[in-house]
């Protein structure tokens, strides 16, 4: 497992591919300047950002070892573009057009190489939405920690991040137009408030262009839900409870070799 770095560097090392890398955090907007808002209530959006990389393997040469995408998400691969305006890519200097403005779903680039830098992206959101962007850092990773065996092309380097973007005290027009959206998380209104009935959304079955449920790379995306996240807390939180048991075992030894040495100096 590695960890998402924010340091520039470029890497030529071919180690073996690893799992896939995740941190988890929580960002909250400011709010926007409408008028008409919703107070103590709070919209959150679950985004994921990172990269899949794979390997050319004999078509690998020394500046063309990679082929690699770079990409912000929804936490299930929903479409995230009812909140997302567009994200800027800011990808490192020696790339043509080094600065990729996405305007549509799926917002991500694809790109080859072979070194690792710092990608930056700014996600913009629609007005009604938040009037400031959202800067967001990710390492590009080709290479996976683990240099015990050859590369391979049968699986890639995954790194991805998962971000709750939380918007707080919500315009009335925003949660209006949002309401229902799979790619957010909806609260519970006060007692007594009623909503405008929700807009009109799109036959299901009907597949839109930048529908991103049937990515491409959806097979080597990281899996985020509750479930997992609270079997990973309770792990943590046995193994706390096993090193605290542990240290209070030795704690209890030394202080009955103490009570011994004690009671020997005493006679």
């Amino acid at each position: 497992m590695t960890t998402t770095s924010s340091s520039k560097k470029q890497v030529q090392d071919q180690p073996e591919t690893s799992e896939p890398t995740l941190k988890s955090l929580r960002t909250k907007m400011s709010k926007s300047d409408e008028k008409k808002k919703l107070k103590d209530i709070e919209i959150s959006v679950p985004l994921v950002y990172g990269n899949v990389a794979f390997w050319l393997g004999k078509k690998a040469s020394e500046y063309q070892s990679h082929k690699w995408a770079v990409y912000v998400r929804g936490a299930t691969n929903e479409d995230i573009s009812v909140v997302v305006k567009k994200v800027v890519f800011q990808l490192h200097s020696s790339f043509n057009n080094p600065t990729r403005v996405i305007e549509e779903p799926p917002f991500e680039v694809s790109e080859s190489g072979w070194g690792e830098f710092e990608i930056a992206m700014t996600l913009h959101f629609h007005s009604d939405v938040c009037d400031k962007p959202l800067s967001l850092y990710h390492h590009l990773k080709l290479y996976p920690e683990d240099e015990s065996g050859p590369l391979t092309m049968k699986k890639p380097v995954v790194v991805e991040s998962y971000d709750e973007i939380v918007f707080p005290d919500p315009s009335e027009s925003f949660l209006a137009r949002v309401q229902n959206h799979p790619a957010l998380t909806f609260p519970r209104l006060p007692s007594g408030y009623n909503l405008p009935a929700p807009m009109q959304v799109e036959d299901s079955g009907k597949k839109k262009r930048g529908d991103t449920k049937d990515h491409s790379l959806g097979q080597w995306f990281t899996s985020f839900s509750e479930a997992d996240e609270l079997l990973q807390l309770a792990a943590a939180r046995q193994q706390v409870q096993a090193h605290i048991a542990k240290l209070r075992r030795q704690i209890s030894l030394l202080e009955g070799q103490n009570q011994t040495i004690k009671t020997g100096s005493e006679l």
